[in-house]
């Protein structure tokens, strides 16, 4: 997985192409969900885009990610519990959480890719694949 958003593809050009009408907000939104691989919360999205846009809601930030989700730009993670977390990157990828600190990562295993397969007469569409365990700061600590 990259950590910088895809050098193919700008955040404006991911909007386009997913029939989102571009603004300041999304577009603020849609670039920090590619420049910032960590899997963020709304909370957390706001947090860091506020100071920069003293204008932006958390009600903008949640209805825009709903919006990105909607429509195929950014998916949306129950990983965590507690937690809505999002991602901009759309391919087929694995997820890790950390049991200790929380953190989401992508790892390097490349789930099976299920959609559009039919497994016992049922229709797959969609499939997700969560690893739980500890970091390697975390694991560190617990040695």
């Amino acid at each position: 997985m990259q950590n910088k958003k895809d050098i193919n593809e700008s955040g404006q050009e991911r909007l386009m192409r997913c029939g989102i009408r571009p603004s300041v907000q999304r577009l603020a939104i849609m670039n920090y969900l590619m420049e910032n691989r960590i899997h963020p919360t709304v909370d957390q999205i706001f947090s860091d885009l506020y100071p920069t846009m003293p204008t932006l809601s958390r009600t903008t930030v949640y209805n825009t990610l709903k919006l990105l989700v909607d429509s195929g730009a950014a998916i949306i993670l129950t990983i965590d519990e507690k937690n809505t977390r999002f991602d901009a990157e759309i391919k087929p990828h694995t997820h890790f959480m950390c049991n200790q600190c929380g953190s989401v990562t992508d790892l390097n295993i490349n789930p099976p890719i299920l959609k559009g397969n039919y497994i016992d007469d049922c229709e797959i569409l969609n499939s997700e694949l969560y690893v739980y365990g500890y970091c390697p700061e975390c694991k560190k600590k617990r040695n």
